[in-house]
């Protein structure tokens, strides 16, 4: 006799909690082998295919294309048990196979009652060995009891820098549950639930939605943009940012590379050398290769380099991850550049390639600016930005000339370091852009 299997949204890591339905790619009554995608979801760092861990036949779907599921919730139910006529072996056991930053292992039981959405009718499953299988009423892991003495008796939580978060920032810790084992109130879930107060305060203070005017629209905040404008308001609300910015004459970097690319070996990229600079200055000033642990209140500073860079594509900005930049030299940061570039275009960029970095490098001259203001890349401590290379009057060695000028810009958090440190970081990236020969002595 066949046994139906409920397969839930599995663990997404990096944090995520929930994820978009993009694209079923299968039907109720449709034989599915072990480890087959069954769906194309999107979350706030990427689009992937999940895989099923069983095999068998599909009786049940949940949610329809565009739907937001969280972590846990059902995604489809399988029969399993006795094979199709010409299908697949039937498998109860889950594959255990994981994919990069997801899994088709059993995600973490919710602490939460989670109300699953209506599965889609399994009449169409024709496959005899189902016909006779009820569609499943699978239980639902129940609330935590409440402690002894109700909302007066003890909170779970053990981490006094968890219990001082909550204070300073008046939260209640009892309204709270806790995703830890046995609901014990972890550093994120205090910090999910600050997050989420903002917006609720912020609503709470305007007027109520009205209908769009004639002749515009709107455009729901979800997904890689919804993810990007959660990042920036988070970053403009916790770091207190200041900028500084410098001209620099570029044209003996300019020469430098074309000498580079001249020499029949593989091109090298502006950016690359751009990068390349950066890692060399943060081993100068590591105080901008940090963060800030708020609860903690400590500076966090890096021994490695992960070297963010801003890219601009279909789905809007993401920030892959060139990891151990400041081991890379040009050539292997092109290729990094180039393949992450690429897998940014096509949609194809996991958790993995878009979180970790310890620092941003954004070159907006790309887009035919000369100089920004950019906003750090939270939790990061700082970001360089780089506007157009153009040719301007410059004095050089006492004369006016015409040479190939750009403007840098940092900003960054004033907690970690003062004027001094930044100003000397940004100096020394102008005096390598000016100088390449300056790179030869971190070599």
């Amino acid at each position: 006799m066949a046994q139906v299997l409920e397969f839930k949204l599995p663990d997404l890591g990096e944090g995520l909690t929930e994820a978009e339905i993009v694209r079923w790619l299968v039907q109720v009554g449709d034989v599915v082998a072990v480890d087959q995608p069954v769906v194309e979801v999107e979350t706030a760092k990427a689009m992937v295919e999940v895989p099923c861990p069983y095999g068998g036949v599909v009786t049940a779907r949940f949610g329809e294309e565009g739907a937001e599921l969280p972590v846990g919730a059902p995604l489809i139910t399988v029969a399993v048990g006795a094979p199709a006529a010409g299908g697949p072996p039937a498998h109860t056991e889950g594959s255990g196979n994981v994919l990069v930053g997801y899994g088709t292992s059993q995600a973490p039981a919710r602490r939460r009652r989670i109300r699953s959405a209506r599965p889609e009718p399994a009449a169409s499953v024709t496959v005899d060995a189902v016909d006779a299988v009820a569609p499943a009423v699978l239980p639902v892991p129940a609330l935590p009891a409440a402690p002894d003495g109700g909302s007066g008796g003890p909170v779970p939580v053990i981490s006094p820098l968890v219990r001082r978060l909550a204070r300073e920032n008046g939260l209640d810790l009892r309204e709270l549950t806790g995703s830890g084992p046995e609901g014990l109130i972890l550093r994120a879930d205090v910090e999910n639930a600050l997050r989420e107060a903002v917006p609720r305060e912020h609503a709470a203070q305007q007027s109520p939605v009205t209908p769009a005017p004639a002749g515009s629209r709107r455009i729901p905040l979800k997904g890689v943009r919804g993810a990007v404008a959660d990042k920036l308001s988070r970053s403009r609300r916790e770091i207190p940012d200041a900028t500084c910015w410098v001209d620099a004459d570029a044209t003996e970097l300019m020469r430098a590379r074309a000498a580079m690319n001249a020499s029949g070996m593989p091109k090298i990229s502006l950016l690359a050398l751009l990068a390349r600079i950066c890692t060399a200055a943060l081993a100068r000033f590591p105080e901008l290769n940090s963060t800030v642990d708020t609860a903690a209140r400590e500076v966090v500073q890096f021994d490695h380099v992960h070297l963010g860079f801003a890219a601009q594509t279909e789905r809007g900005l993401v920030v892959p991850v060139v990891r151990d930049a400041h081991a890379r030299n040009a050539g292997a940061l092109t290729e990094e550049f180039a393949r992450l570039t690429e897998a940014g275009r096509e949609g194809r960029l996991t958790p993995a390639d878009l979180t970790g970095g310890t620092f941003t490098l954004n070159n907006y001259g790309v887009f035919g600016v000369d100089g920004s203001t950019p906003i750090i890349n939270h939790p990061e401590a700082a970001m360089l930005g780089v506007g157009r290379i153009i040719p301007k009057p410059w004095v050089h060695e006492g004369e006016l000339a015409v040479r190939q000028v750009v403007q840098l810009s940092l900003t960054f958090d004033h907690r970690v370091c003062d004027g001094g440190t930044a100003g000397g970081f940004l100096r020394y990236v102008a005096d390598c852009v000016e100088q390449p020969a300056v790179l030869l002595r971190t070599l």
